[in-house]
């Protein structure tokens, strides 16, 4: 019996040995602040390791044809990061075309300090089984555009991954916040929801995720930023689409910063006030002023006698909102749809603002003549809820 189990032993081991020579994608890609030109590209590693990115236009020829362009990962300090969090940069490409990427791993083996680093195998996502993963840069202008927004899914990741199979083939997708209940473990973001979205949208559609209350929450909750980036560089930003012009709030906490429930922690008034700063200077633009359909998204809902969270988007964003000619407003928040027409008894806003369910799916497209068409549905795929809104 001895003749036989060592040898069995000794294979299993080179088996062992040999799955863990090289990084493993643990978790995405998933695409980040797609401009007309540029796109970021994030991903996780099971174990430390040094990433990069190689592109190629979608010309159809096998990707083996010749080398191609590599883009490495960068953050500003001359040295090449070493970690699991993985944000790439890929600039100087054409509006309106397709790309096809590859993600580029190479281990941490052994750090012996001094600049002494020892790598694994170097290892790629599959280009030669697989087709790559596309991406297509945004086009200068747009007929129409669809997108879908989830919010407050509060930890359950297989209900992220039921809706985002039914969506329809969108432009981009909204997590609205409140994706977690709270952030005690940073890896918890790829576990309760990232990885599933990630795979659902398979590198190809552009995710934007903003911050909920519950999102505040945690020992890890300052860790938010790590997974996500835009160009503001905080939880809140602005994107355009051709004619149609996106603004994506960060809400705060809905209880006052000194409730005995946050010990202490919270500072989120001062960050809201600098965010309205910012807000203003946004609408001010000219990209924003010649837009013909104008959508802002935030996680909880103007509410004049809400709590302190509903209060201070009446406060602080609202009033700039109305001067601005907002068309649309989609929260979350409640886990109740609702819809409110403008300057309701509800709030002070001068736009109609839509409360997306917990447990629904919201797609969104906004026609040529700038219509805006509202279905909400739900795990089983049976439209719950529907508007319309027209220019």
């Amino acid at each position: 019996m001895k003749r036989f189990l060592i040898p069995l032993l000794g294979i299993m081991l080179c088996i062992a040995v040999r799955a863990q020579d090289r990084a493993k994608v643990s978790c995405g890609p998933y695409l980040q602040n797609v401009t007309t030109t540029s796109f970021t590209v994030m991903w996780e590693t099971d174990i430390d390791a040094m990433v990069w990115v190689e592109v190629a236009p979608d010309s159809g020829d096998h990707w083996y044809n010749r080398g191609r362009a590599r883009f490495w990962e960068d953050n500003g300090t001359g040295l090449l990061p070493l970690g699991k969090i993985h944000k790439v940069e890929v600039t100087g490409l054409e509006p309106g075309k397709r790309y096809r990427y590859r993600l580029m791993m190479r281990g941490l083996k052994e750090y012996k300090g001094s600049g002494k680093v020892t790598f694994l195998h170097d290892n790629g996502t599959d280009v030669f089984r697989k087709k790559p993963f596309m991406v297509s840069t945004l086009s200068t202008s747009y007929d129409s555009l669809k997108f879908s927004v989830l919010n407050d899914m509060h930890q359950k990741d297989s209900l992220v991954g039921v809706l985002l199979k039914a969506a329809p083939d969108n432009d981009f997708v909204v997590f609205n916040g409140d994706m977690t209940n709270d952030i005690m473990d940073s890896s918890k973001i790829s576990e309760y929801y990232l990885r599933t979205a990630s795979a659902a949208l398979g590198g190809s559609t552009p995710l934007y995720v903003l911050r909920g209350n519950h999102d505040y929450r945690g020992r890890c909750a300052n860790c938010w930023n790590e997974h996500f980036c835009n160009e503001t560089g905080r939880a809140y930003t602005a994107f355009s689409y051709g004619k149609y012009f996106f603004i994506g709030l960060d809400s705060g906490e809905d209880k006052p910063d000194d409730d005995l429930e946050y010990s202490g922690l919270y500072r989120t008034l001062p960050y809201l006030q600098q965010e309205a700063e910012w807000l203003k200077e946004i609408v001010k633009t000219k990209e924003f002023r010649d837009a013909k359909v104008r959508i802002v998204f935030s996680h909880i809902p103007p509410e004049s006698k809400g709590w302190q969270g509903n209060r201070n988007v009446c406060e602080l964003f609202v009033p700039i909102l109305n001067e601005a000619g907002i068309d649309l407003m989609i929260c979350g928040h409640t886990h109740k749809y609702r819809f409110d027409t403008p300057q309701s008894d509800i709030s002070p806003a001068s736009f109609p603002v839509w409360v997306n369910a917990n447990v629904e799916r919201l797609d969104v497209t906004i026609g040529p003549g700038g219509s805006i068409e509202l279905k909400a549905f739900n795990p089983d795929g049976i439209m719950t809820h529907s508007s319309a809104i027209r220019k």
